[in-house]
C-alpha cells in the first residue's frame, strides 16, 4: 500500500470521521489499522472511517466503525459523505445518489454544511426487549435503521451514567451481530433528546440511524400523526421527517481539515 494516504476529517453533528478518497479501490484497511487511525489518543481519532470508492461505477460509501468493525450504513457518514463529494466536484449537482451495504441514499446540499439524506424508513421489530445499564432496567423497542437499535425512553439523560461501555440486552438473541442504544427523553410530542452508545465506537455525540430509529418510535406511538421529529443530541440537532416511505434526515456537516496518515498505521 502507498504510504502516502491522504486523509480529510469532518463531523455531522459532531459525529467525527475520517475520510479516506479511493475511487480506483486499492486501499484495504484491516480491523486493526482502522483501530489505530480512530484511536483518539495515538491515532486521528474519530467515530469512524469512511472510504470514497466506486462499485458499479457509482460512488459507494465503505463504512467502518473505530474498532474496525463494519457497519451497514451510518447517517451522519452519509450526510460527510455527500458534503465531501459535493465540495470536491466530484458530483455535478447539489442532489444526487450513493450507493451503502444498506442500499442506495438519496442526497442534498441544500448550502455549505446543511445536508440531508433520504434513506429507506426504519422498521420496527414489534418486540420489546430489557436492557440493563449501570444498574438501570428500561424496556426497549427494537428497530431496524437499517442498523439495529434498541430504543428506550428515561426519564432523565444524565442519571443512566456513562456509556463508555455498552449496556447489557435481554434476551441476547435479539440482537446476534450486537445493538445500538439510544435512551431518550421526550421534550414535546416531536421533539426529543437522546443518548447513544454505537456498537463498535461506545458513546458518540450523535447518531444518525439512531436519531432515524427514535423518530420511528415517536411517530409510532403518536398514531402515525407526525411526520417531523427534532432530535437533540450532546452534538447537535438532528430533523427527521417521513414522506411516502421514506426518511429525510437533514443537519449541520462540517469538513474540518486534511492530511497524509502516518506510515506506520498502514504496515501493521
Amino acid at each position: 500500500m502507498n504510504s502516502l494516504v491522504q486523509y480529510t476529517k469532518g463531523h455531522g453533528t459532531k459525529n467525527d470521521f475520517i475520510l479516506i478518497e479511493d475511487l480506483e479501490n486499492r486501499i484495504d484497511l484491516s480491523e486493526k489499522q482502522v483501530s489505530q487511525i480512530c484511536d483518539r489518543e495515538k491515532g486521528i481519532g474519530a467515530d469512524g472511517i469512511l472510504r470514497i470508492t466506486k462499485r458499479n461505477n457509482e460512488f459507494f460509501m465503505d463504512y467502518r466503525n473505530s474498532d474496525g468493525s463494519i457497519a451497514e450504513m451510518c447517517g451522519n457518514g452519509a450526510r460527510v459523505f455527500a458534503q465531501y463529494l459535493f465540495d470536491k466536484k466530484l458530483v455535478k449537482s447539489n442532489i444526487f445518489t450513493f450507493q451503502t451495504r444498506a442500499g442506495s441514499i438519496h442526497a442534498e446540499v441544500h448550502s455549505p454544511g446543511d445536508v440531508s439524506v433520504t434513506m429507506a424508513e426504519a422498521i420496527l421489530r414489534g418486540k420489546v426487549v430489557e436492557v440493563l445499564v449501570n444498574g438501570h432496567k428500561f424496556n426497549a423497542q427494537t428497530v431496524d435503521a437499517p442498523n439495529p437499535h434498541a430504543v428506550a425512553f428515561v426519564p432523565d439523560l444524565t442519571s443512566i451514567g456513562n456509556l463508555k461501555n455498552p449496556p447489557l440486552v435481554e434476551p441476547k438473541s435479539e440482537f446476534p451481530q450486537g445493538v445500538n442504544f439510544e435512551f431518550v427523553n421526550k421534550i414535546a410530542d416531536d421533539h426529543v433528546s437522546m443518548r447513544v452508545h454505537e456498537r463498535g465506537s461506545g458513546e458518540t455525540l450523535s447518531c444518525g440511524t439512531g436519531a432515524c430509529a427514535v423518530a420511528a418510535v415517536v411517530r409510532d406511538q403518536s398514531g402515525k400523526k407526525i411526520n417531523s421529529v427534532k432530535i437533540d443530541l450532546p452534538g447537535g440537532s438532528l430533523q427527521i421527517t417521513f414522506v411516502n416511505g421514506k426518511m429525510i434526515m437533514r443537519g449541520p456537516v462540517e469538513i474540518e481539515q486534511t492530511g497524509t496518515l502516518n506510515e506506520k498505521w498502514l504496515t501493521n
